[in-house]
């Protein structure tokens, strides 16, 4: 490691990433980050509740502020929970590797890191009301956290969500249908298949149809793409299976309700054999993105940010790339972490003009 890069190394967001990455986050595992992090903030001054998802859930958010005051004019959120499996933390000069590292746990510590920056210079009311935290659960899975935060009877003037964006601010980003494709079959021996109804067969003939269909797409965010994520079905080669499942989405670019129309509709040309089960929905959600000095870009991913509800003004901005989250090189570079920190620090007093 160069004499360059060992201050960055050891600037505390490097460390409390180090910290946050070697605890298991995967999804429905938050329970001790998100403990740290109360731990965390309330060293560093803050109020911080940790906040049942549902009642007597043992999943909770984290939400933090200065001094008493709950209600805040600028809420930063990132989300807590990474994606399976826990990969540990490690570095090789620049570059930091391990699970949550851009997705998202390095956008968190920089949004941390540039509210401490902002208060030890002076830029923040000390009695609070300027700057909030909210760190969520289950993103990754639904939005759970997010979608229970609109509990909290809270309203902000600006929302910075904190995901993977090369740096850029997003301009916008796809929504989301997913759901299941579940067919229905008689078992019988593969031997005299007259005798029973093959549900994996059934299965792929609904699934090739969907596969077949052209989604709408959108000039800013392109076109809306279907994934077949997820197939199960069947005992064995020599029996013919009597049911089979495809969990499935459809990245939105426009007209969820004309998408989630046709998958209905494709479906049902394969009953009574073949039905879908909607788990979850949200379309593509436009963002706020011209400021000065800083390049922009659409994300093809989903996020959060239209699962807060609210008039709020709404930027996507984060450290690293999300081509690898999600994957055994997930990694993130610490000169980026410093530069967003910086980001980070001009959005929030944008905000607060």
């Amino acid at each position: 490691m160069s004499g360059s890069e060992e201050p960055a190394r050891n600037h505390p967001a490097i460390q409390l990433l180090e910290s946050l990455i070697n605890i298991d986050s995967t999804s429905e595992r938050e329970y001790e980050i998100g403990v740290f992090l109360e731990r965390i903030l309330r060293g560093l001054g803050y109020t911080a509740e940790r906040i049942p998802i549902t009642p007597g859930s043992s999943r909770h958010n984290v939400y933090a502020y200065l001094g008493e005051r709950r209600q805040a004019r600028v809420l930063l959120t990132s989300h807590m929970d990474t994606v399976p499996p826990h990969i540990p933390f490690s570095v090789d000069g620049d570059v930091i590797r391990g699970r949550g590292a851009c997705d998202d746990l390095g956008p968190l510590v920089a949004q941390l890191y540039a509210v401490e920056e902002l208060r030890a210079e002076g830029k923040l009311r000390g009695e609070g009301g300027d700057v909030s935290f909210l760190f969520v659960v289950g993103e990754e899975k639904g939005g759970p956290g997010m979608l229970a935060a609109n509990d909290m009877g809270l309203t902000w003037e600006a929302g910075i969500f904190g995901e993977p964006t090369e740096g850029k601010l997003g301009k916008g980003h796809k929504g989301n249908l997913v759901f299941e494709v579940v067919a229905h079959g008689k078992a019988c021996h593969s031997g005299y298949p007259h005798l029973g109804k093959s549900a994996t067969l059934s299965l792929i003939n609904a699934l090739n149809d969907l596969s077949a269909v052209r989604w709408p797409e959108s000039d800013l965010l392109g076109p809306s793409t279907l994934n077949i994520g997820k197939i199960e079905g069947g005992v064995g080669y020599n029996v013919l299976a009597a049911s089979a499942t495809a969990l499935c989405s459809i990245r939105i670019a426009a007209d969820l309700a004309g998408i989630k129309k046709t998958v209905s509709d494709v479906v049902a040309k394969h009953q009574p054999d073949v039905e879908v089960k909607f788990q979850f929905e949200y379309p593509e959600t436009l963002l706020e993105w011209e400021f000065e000095g800083l390049e922009a870009a659409p994300m093809a991913y989903g996020t959060d940010v239209p699962r807060l509800r609210g008039d709020h003004r709404k930027v996507l901005y984060g450290p690293g790339s999300i081509l690898v989250a999600h994957g055994k090189d997930e990694c993130i570079g610490i000169s980026e972490i410093m530069e967003s920190i910086q980001v980070y620090k001009k959005l929030t007093l944008e905000f607060l003009k």
